[in-house]
């Protein structure tokens, strides 16, 4: 069984902790009947909330029958990697919410799914991986009677409420790293690494920001549908609304500083780049020059060297002294303008 915790409250107390979901349905069905508010349908007599971890196959179709689950949130259950979002199936609301961690060592976020059912008496939460905190959540509710007693929207709020305030650990865990990108291009010691942690940093920011930014407009959906609802849980989801708009702000607002820190980036490549290649004409024009110094001499000679029989120097007393001076004396030139024209 994948049953983390399966607990049936009255009144926001907790009257039984059943083993099974089928004991969870009898027990249910029989506190309904004797407890005469439940005849009321916009009542709260009695709640239960299972609790689930990657349930298999048979106990989502034992839910969905019990509980009359929609087949189309249930597809999403089994597929799961769905966006957040809160659907409406007659009586039953159906929330998708994707809780974020900030994982120090490796300087990443790491995201969970959690699936919320809540119907006129019941709450289901399925989870898909570690993260959520629904064990706290639901410790926190329990020593909150009157606020579980308000109903199954009361477990929604909390579930919510958990899920944005582990951002706040992801938000700073996420600015701390920008800030670091910032002080090392600000500093001029980017590198290659600055830009690929750059890029790794904004595939980060950008599944954050795809788990926050639908909730916003959701969340302020399903305000609108609690109009009238208990006055405390619509001032907490407000508050919940409120976080979640500075989350996704702050999330907004990294993606424009990494924008800029790769642009900013680049540029300081392209300077490095330039930088490096007019070094290196720098270095051609000194070994062209000296070249070109070389070559002169060399001219001069080959054409001493030349085995004709009638070449009137070869028979000049100076003619060895000139041919050294015009050498040396090409050399002299040569170097000189190349030095006034800053070659050397």
């Amino acid at each position: 069984m994948s049953i983390v915790d399966n607990a049936v409250y009255r009144d926001g107390q907790r009257v039984a902790s059943p083993a099974t979901l089928e004991e969870t349905y009898r027990l249910l069905a029989r506190l309904r009947a004797e407890d005469p508010r439940c005849a009321d349908p916009e009542g709260h007599c009695v709640l239960a909330w299972i609790g689930l971890h990657s349930p298999s196959e048979e106990e989502l179709d034992s839910l969905a029958r019990h509980f009359g689950l929609h087949e189309l949130a249930m597809e999403d259950v089994r597929q799961a990697e769905q966006r957040p979002k809160l659907d409406r199936y007659g009586r039953t609301l159906f929330t998708v919410l994707r809780p974020a961690v900030y994982q120090d060592a490796t300087e990443t976020v790491d995201f969970g799914e959690i699936h919320v059912f809540t119907g006129p008496d019941f709450v289901i939460t399925v989870r898909r991986s570690e993260h959520g905190r629904v064990g706290r959540v639901r410790a926190r509710v329990e020593a909150e009677p009157r606020l579980l007693a308000t109903g199954p929207e009361a477990v929604l709020y909390a579930v919510l409420d958990q899920t944005v305030d582990d951002y706040y650990p992801v938000v700073q865990g996420l600015e701390n790293d920008i800030d670091e990108i910032s002080d090392a291009l600000f500093s001029g010691s980017g590198d290659g690494l600055v830009s690929q942690r750059i890029y790794q940093l904004t595939r980060e920011v950008s599944a954050f920001h795809r788990a926050v930014a639908p909730l916003e407009m959701e969340l302020r959906q399903f305000l609108e549908e609690l109009d009238g609802a208990d006055l405390e849980l619509r001032h907490g989801l407000r508050d919940v609304l409120d976080h979640l708009i500075y989350v996704n702000n702050k999330v907004e607002a990294f993606q424009s500083s990494l924008t800029n820190a790769l642009m900013l980036d680049s540029s300081q490549l392209a300077a490095r780049q330039n930088e490096a290649a007019i070094e290196q004409n720098e270095q051609m024009k000194r070994i062209s020059s000296w070249a070109a110094i070389l070559f002169a001499p060399s001219i001069i000679g080959s054409v001493y060297g030349m085995n004709f029989r009638f070449m009137p120097e070869l028979s000049w007393v100076w003619g060895y002294p000139m041919a050294l001076a015009l050498m040396l004396v090409t050399g002299v030139v040569l170097y000189v303008v190349f030095r006034l024209k800053r070659w050397l």
